[in-house]
């Protein structure tokens, strides 16, 4: 599995094309050679490619909103052709379809044939979990229902999540063999009796099981994330994490 950076994390750093360049230093600095697009501000995709390619980082995988994947989809190609990115994501189901049977069916309706369009161009589109995709509705997870109604997708299983749902991310993975070829790492830590994310091999999810299940599943990609550095210096966070998987993976 090929380790690389959710540029969400450093989300803050990346909104002007200065600020964008210093973040790709600083990230190809520690080590990364791979990274998700995501948070970023408005810079074109074409200088957003420039740059990684100046640095030596390869992008892997975007998170894109998903009103303008269902409305403008052939620039939404256009963009990751341009950038080398294999795999469009999105970070979620939009809220504004409910988290029920008729909910998780509509957002299926609307994103199926999206998926086959992107399939046609060499692309994939990527579905990233947060932990209400384990609410049962219809006796099934929405996860499950989205893993039918949408054959042509991938899934961005997000370590953290899964396991804050109490599903555990080492059966899921192995679940999704086939369809995971990129995951979120991100470690999950408790401080005063609360669940809180950490960096990579700094919280208690259990590593060894989780790295047999990518090799099982054939994840390709690793892309070690947090959403929140409680206070760390978000460089360091990645750092932290890219230091304790790097000769481990």
């Amino acid at each position: 599995m090929k380790i690389g950076a959710q540029l969400y994390t450093v989300r803050d750093f990346t909104q002007t094309v200065q600020d964008f360049t210093q973040t790709i230093k600083k990230v190809a600095d520690i080590g990364y050679k791979y990274v998700q697009i995501s948070g970023v501000g408005p810079i074109p995709a074409q200088e957003i490619g420039n740059i990684c390619d100046a640095h030596d980082l390869d992008i892997i995988i975007t998170h894109t909103p998903p009103g303008r994947i269902l409305d403008d989809i052939a620039t939404v190609i256009e963009e990751h052709h341009m950038m080398g990115a294999k795999y469009i994501g999105i970070g979620s189901m939009p809220g504004e379809y409910e988290r029920t049977m008729a909910g998780v069916q509509r957002f299926i309706d609307d994103f199926a044939p999206i998926a086959e369009e992107i399939a046609k161009e060499g692309l994939t589109f990527m579905y990233h979990n947060h932990a209400f995709e384990f609410e049962k509705v219809g006796n099934k997870r929405i996860l499950e229902h989205l893993m039918a109604g949408l054959p042509e997708a991938g899934f961005t299983l997000d370590t953290y999540w899964v396991q804050y749902a109490g599903a555990g991310p080492a059966a899921w993975i192995r679940k999704l063999k086939g369809r995971v070829p990129v995951i979120h790492l991100k470690d999950m830590a408790i401080v005063e009796e609360k669940q809180r994310m950490c960096e990579v091999m700094e919280g208690n999810l259990p590593w060894p099981m989780i790295f047999a299940s990518c090799i099982e599943a054939g994840v390709e990609y690793g892309m070690v994330e947090q959403d929140d550095c409680y206070g760390v210096d978000p460089f360091e966070s990645l750092k932290i994490s890219y230091d304790h998987l790097k000769g481990v993976v």
